[in-house]
Parts: C-alpha cells; sequence; structure tokens
C-alpha cells in the first residue's frame, strides 16, 4: 500500500494555489481542502450581520457567533469538485465576489477565529491522504506535513488570472482594482501579527507565472515519487 500523504501548499492570493492542489489531490483521489474558502466562509457570514465591512470590524460581535458557524465541504459530482457550505447553504459563488476578497485578512487576523480554523483543519487532516491550500499550513496547521510547497507569481500574472476567474462567473470588475485589492492582500497577509504569510524553510518554492498546470503536476509528480520512494 502507497504511503498516504499531508501536502501542504502555501502562497500569496491567486497564485492558483486551488487549481492546482485540486488536480494533485484528483490525481491522488486524496481530500482537497479549500482552507482560503472557510475563512471566506466565515467572513461572509460576518459580512451578512454587519460585524465587517467598510466601516470598520466589530470583533465582539464575531466572537458572539463563531459557535453557530458550520463549514462543510460537499462533493458535486457535476462539477466533479468540492463546494464550500455555509451552515447548510451552498456559497461557493458568493465566497468569491470582490466584497468578501476585501475583507477576509481583517476577518483572518482574530486569533480566535484562526484558532477555530486550524483545529477544523487539524481534525479534517488526522487520517492523512490530503492536500490542502493556504497561508500557514506548512508554517503553522501542519509544520509536519510531508510536503511543502510555496507558490509564487508576478502580481500582473495574478491579476490577470483574478480577473479571468472573475469573468468566468459574469463578475465585472476593474482590472488595476483587481490588483490593488491583491497588493493590499499581500501586504495584510505578509505583516498580520498572527501566522503571517511566510515560506516554511523547507518549502519548496513554485513559481507558476509562465507554468501551464500540465507543467506545475509534473513538477510535482516527480517530488511526490521522490517523497514515496524515501529519496
Amino acid at each position: 500500500m502507497e504511503k498516504r500523504l499531508i501536502i501542504a501548499i502555501d502562497g500569496y492570493s491567486s497564485c492558483g494555489k486551488s487549481t492546482f492542489a485540486r488536480s494533485i489531490a484528483n490525481e491522488l483521489n486524496y481530500i482537497f481542502i479549500d482552507t482560503g474558502a472557510m475563512y471566506r466562509a466565515v467572513t461572509l457570514y460576518c459580512m451578512r450581520r454587519n460585524f465587517i465591512g467598510k466601516y470598520g470590524l466589530n470583533t465582539a460581535g464575531v466572537l458572539s457567533e463563531l459557535k453557530n458557524i458550520h463549514i462543510d465541504f460537499i462533493y458535486n459530482p457535476d462539477i466533479n469538485e468540492y463546494e464550500t457550505f455555509l451552515n447548510s447553504e451552498n456559497v461557493e459563488k458568493e465566497i468569491r465576489g470582490i466584497e468578501v476578497t476585501d475583507q477576509v485578512s481583517r476577518l483572518s487576523q482574530i486569533p480566535q477565529v484562526r484558532s477555530l480554523m486550524v483545529e477544523l483543519q487539524r481534525k479534517i487532516g488526522a487520517h492523512k491522504g490530503i492536500v490542502m491550500d493556504g497561508r500557514d499550513i506548512g508554517t503553522v496547521v501542519f509544520p509536519d506535513a510531508d510536503i511543502k510547497i510555496f507558490m509564487t507569481a508576478s502580481i500582473d500574472i495574478r491579476a490577470k488570472r483574478r480577473h479571468d476567474e472573475l469573468k468566468g462567473r459574469d463578475i465585472i470588475i476593474d482590472f488595476e482594482e483587481i490588483k490593488r485589492s491583491l497588493i493590499a492582500r499581500d501586504i495584510a497577509d505578509e505583516n498580520r501579527d498572527i501566522s503571517p504569510l511566510r515560506r516554511a524553510d523547507d518549502a519548496m518554492v513554485l513559481d507558476n507565472s509562465r507554468m501551464t498546470v500540465e507543467e506545475q503536476m509534473s513538477w510535482v509528480k516527480q517530488i511526490i515519487e521522490r517523497k514515496r520512494s524515501g529519496s
């Protein structure tokens, strides 16, 4: 029987982490967990209750509602993907909008929110055989992960990918606004007090600015094979 692994993928927003991680999970028949979707779902919940928005952040309100937030990933055979459910509601499309994107870093800086998400993520990965992507998977959630990858790409490439993604969802937004949003997100992620975005010392860097998904998969397959063979 092949050794089942925990594969941690961290990196900047709109680097294609989720697409890459999902492809690996499909290839290995592993469970794919999009941790960013978990934080986005919590952000959406809090936005709906006006705990977070352009007027500020009501931390007390957020903390009072954490026990009422339940997040699940349910497989949709029609699209061959897992979708994010917030309290039994499919919110996959809504959590990808720019409004949630602009607020999620602020929400994720609350220590109690991060503690809850890390607890859930560790429970999901307890039996291995998972691919998990986020910003602190290899540094905080699974510091002993079997394989750690840190993804990056140029800001213009990332903005274009995000623009194309939103356009595909019939969400029209200015390219420069997306670019500004990504830069602001990078700064917030790198400088937050709790679990800042950084590369784990033993993580392999993947700059996929000019790589196709197929090329990335060829790269990671070699890494997985070496890990399984013990070389």
